[in-house]
């Protein structure tokens, strides 16, 4: 069962009780998710931002975290997004990037957390991206054998010339000969309602967030850029560098329905200390 189907299938249910004043039964839930389900939250990088005006938010400085997610299922492991490039590891104190002004730093490379849970990048089935700003999808290029999941408008708006300039083509240079899963919308990756991508576009024109059942953690819901910050999100501040404001706030609203209704934990991808609530990497969640 999808997650939308799952989502309607408890609209229906709490429809009539709603109605006429009755206590509402239980809701339904959907299919329980497999027992080994694990999913483990990773640094890929640290963003400095010198003010965060330029978010959306009050102004100041601030620094963000650029989480990734690696999820170990039955059926293969799916990595959620690659974070700012490992190359920027070797450099001391970071890298300032010349369009955004943005300094970013990476202290443990994406190819070193993989190791630590014994995989390499071949052993990665499947590489989702919420969207393929650099500091997202900096590194996937190490996946040239994986399937990369992506919505279908992301990639078409990001391979346009002149590219963005949050956009740099060379660092995902690999989908050209990668095998695409290109998504429309939704899309239930192992088809038992564990992983679920849903359309949240707004920020890029393709940008997705992610939906991780777990049977004993429950749902959450990982928000890639719907938001980067707390104030962003309850306060509904869109950025001035998104691609479609209205189209943002209603990929917010969306989300938010979804998290009601699911009951689900949300995390800010871009927050420290949503980053520093899950356990400590290597430790997960199932």
């Amino acid at each position: 069962m999808s997650l939308e189907r799952w989502l309607l299938a408890l609209f229906l249910v709490l429809l009539p009780s709603c109605a006429t004043g009755a206590k509402a039964p239980p809701p339904q839930r959907g299919p329980e998710p497999p027992e080994d389900v694990r999913l483990y939250a990773l640094d890929c990088g640290r963003a400095e931002i010198a003010d965060m005006s330029a978010f959306g938010d009050e102004g100041g400085p601030r620094e963000l975290v650029a989480s990734c997610y690696v999820i170990r299922h039955p059926r293969g492991t799916l990595l959620w997004d690659t974070g700012v490039n490992d190359t920027i590891a070797q450099t001391k104190g970071g890298v300032v990037h010349e369009r955004t002004g943005i300094r970013f730093r990476v202290d443990t490379p994406l190819r070193e957390h993989l190791r630590a849970l014994n995989l390499s990048p071949a052993d990665v089935e499947y590489v989702a991206f919420s969207h393929l700003h650099i500091d997202h999808a900096g590194n996937a290029n190490l996946f040239p054998s994986s399937t990369w999941i992506l919505n279908r408008r992301e990639l078409e708006w990001a391979t346009a010339t002149p590219p963005p300039p949050t956009i740099d083509p060379e660092l995902f240079s690999a989908h050209r000969t990668a095998k695409l899963k290109l998504l429309d919308g939704e899309a239930d990756i192992f088809g038992d309602g564990a992983v679920t991508i849903v359309p949240t576009p707004g920020h890029t024109p393709g940008h997705q967030s992610l939906v991780v059942r777990l049977r004993r953690a429950g749902t959450l819901v990982i928000s890639g850029d719907v938001c980067h910050t707390h104030a962003n999100w309850q306060h509904r501040r869109v950025p001035p560098f998104n691609t479609d404001r209205e189209e943002s706030l209603r990929s917010m609203e969306r989300l938010d329905a979804l998290i009601g209704a699911a009951r689900a934990r949300f995390v800010v991808q871009h927050e420290p200390g949503d980053l520093s609530a899950l356990p400590r990497f290597p430790a997960f969640l199932d």
